[in-house]
């Protein structure tokens, strides 16, 4: 459905278009989902100019090496280090005697612990504000969902945010954890504090 993205890059998409008799006359830079396009397209003989952000996302895509077979060769390599040093950081916690949970049980969040391999002995709970997904478990892993409450009663030292994209949200809602020294992190694109 319509909440679920797949990703092209503008060049990507401009093929697609052609192979239907269409064209891309303009485009948008979102920040949905970290980073997505708003296309607008036309009939490929329709009179319109293409707008010149159209030129401009051409020129960065070819620029960042986005038609090149290099920069998704290290696709795999770059995801196995964003599993690696999640598990090392959680690792990390568990020996120190520190309690990590995590917030958003959102399928990019399950998908990056599925693949990394988390279960509860790492990570006990998570918490996500839909009472639809609350007393449930996150689909492979087994790792509980509970209501947002459950970090207050529980107090943990972490809060690994699993919906990335919304860290800035989720520590607004959330910066009471502050206040027994808890702090915030996410693990994509790579493994930091969220301030």
């Amino acid at each position: 459905y319509h909440e679920h993205f797949s990703y092209f890059s503008l060049h990507t998409l401009s093929r697609i278009f052609a192979s239907a008799g269409l064209r891309v006359f303009d485009v948008e830079e979102l920040a949905t989902q970290g980073g997505s396009l708003r296309i607008y397209g036309c009939h490929g003989d329709d009179a319109r100019a293409a707008a010149p952000a159209v030129a401009a996302l051409l020129a960065e895509e070819e620029h960042r090496g986005l038609n090149q077979i290099a920069i998704y060769r290290e696709f795999q390599p770059r995801a196995d280090r964003v599993k690696n040093t999640l598990i090392a950081f959680l690792l990390e916690q568990k020996r120190g005697g520190k309690h990590v949970a995590a917030y958003g049980a959102a399928a990019k969040g399950n998908t990056l612990l599925n693949y990394a391999g988390v279960k509860p002995d790492l990570l006990p709970f998570v918490c996500d504000a839909a009472p639809s997904k609350q007393g449930k478990f996150l689909p492979g892993v087994h790792i509980p969902i509970l209501p947002p409450a459950a970090l207050r009663e529980r107090r943990p030292d972490v809060v690994l945010i699993l919906p990335w994209n919304i860290a800035d949200e989720v520590v607004s809602q959330h910066r009471y954890v502050r206040e027994w020294g808890g702090r915030f992190v996410v693990a994509v694109p790579e493994l930091r504090d969220v301030a």
